[in-house]
C-alpha cells in the first residue's frame, strides 16, 4: 500500500477518477432513460442496481486483465483488416445503443400512446436490468481499457472505479430527474447516446475518433440547452407577471 501514498500515485488516482466519471456519463444517461420506463416505485431501485452491476463489472474486468488483453488478439484477417473479440463487442454494443436510442427517439416523436402496448412489454424490471447489463459490459470494457492505458497499478484502478461509481450513484437521481423534467434535454441525451453508439460501432472497424472531441461537443450542447431553458423560464415569469398586473 505504500506505493499508493506517493504524490504520483495520488495524481494518477485523481486523473483516472475524473476520466472514469466522464466516461460514465453516457452510462448514467442510458440507465436513467431506461429506468424512466418503469413504475415510479421501481425506478430508484433499478438505477442503483444498474450502477452497482457496472461497478462489479469493472472490478471483475480489472482482475481479469490478462483475459481482457487477450481479446485484442485477431480472430481472423481479411486483407489489411484484423477482427478481434474487442471489435465484435464494440460493434454489437454500438448497434444495440443505436437501436435503443433510435427507438426511444421514434417513440418521443410519434407519441407515447401509439406504442403503449410495446412499452408495457419492455417496461418489466427484469427486461430493463438485462438491457442495462448488456450496455454495462460494453461501457465497462471501454472504460477499463482506457484505465489500463493510463495506470499500471491495479489497486489505483480499483479505487478510482469505486470512487467514480459512488459519485455517479449519488448524482444519478438528480441527473435522471433533470432529464425527465425537460423533454428537450431528454431528446439531446438520446442524440448523445446515438452518437456514442455510432462511435463505438466505427471504432470496431479500427477508426479511432478522439473522445475528447465528442465529450466537448456534448458539454457545449448541454450548456447551450441550459441557457435556452433559463431564457424560457425568464420569459414564462415575465408573461405571468404581466398577466398578474392586468388582472389587478
Amino acid at each position: 500500500m505504500e506505493s499508493l501514498l506517493t504524490f504520483d500515485a495520488l495524481i494518477s488516482l485523481l486523473s483516472l477518477t475524473l476520466m472514469e466519471i466522464v466516461l460514465g456519463i453516457d452510462n448514467i444517461i442510458f440507465i436513467s432513460i431506461l429506468c424512466n420506463r418503469l413504475p415510479l416505485n421501481q425506478q430508484d431501485k433499478a438505477r442503483k442496481l444498474g450502477l452497482f452491476l457496472a461497478l462489479l463489472m469493472r472490478i471483475a474486468l480489472l482482475f481479469a486483465i490478462t483475459w481482457l488483453v487477450g481479446l485484442t488478439a485477431p480472430l481472423f484477417t481479411v486483407f489489411d483488416f484484423s477482427l478481434t473479440s474487442r471489435d465484435l463487442i464494440l460493434m454489437l454494443g454500438g448497434l444495440f445503443l443505436i437501436y435503443k436510442s433510435t427507438t426511444e427517439i421514434h417513440q418521443k416523436l410519434e407519441g407515447e400512446e401509439e406504442h403503449e402496448g410495446e412499452k408495457k412489454k419492455l417496461s418489466t424490471f427484469k427486461a430493463v436490468i438485462v438491457q442495462i447489463i448488456l450496455l454495462d459490459i460494453v461501457f465497462s470494457f471501454d472504460s477499463i481499457l482506457t484505465a489500463v492505458g493510463l495506470v499500471n497499478n491495479i489497486w489505483i484502478m480499483v479505487i478510482a472505479v469505486v470512487i467514480s461509481l459512488v459519485i455517479m450513484l449519488v448524482a444519478a437521481k438528480s441527473i435522471s430527474n433533470f432529464i425527465n423534467k425537460h423533454p428537450t434535454v431528454k431528446m439531446l441525451a438520446l442524440s448523445f447516446l446515438l452518437m456514442i453508439g455510432v462511435l463505438l460501432f466505427i471504432e470496431g472497424f479500427h477508426v479511432h475518433v478522439p473522445k475528447g472531441y465528442i465529450y466537448f461537443a456534448i458539454f457545449f450542447s448541454l450548456v447551450v440547452e441550459v441557457l435556452n431553458l433559463r431564457m424560457k423560464s425568464k420569459k414564462t415569469k415575465s408573461v405571468n407577471l404581466k398577466q398578474k398586473y392586468k388582472e389587478e
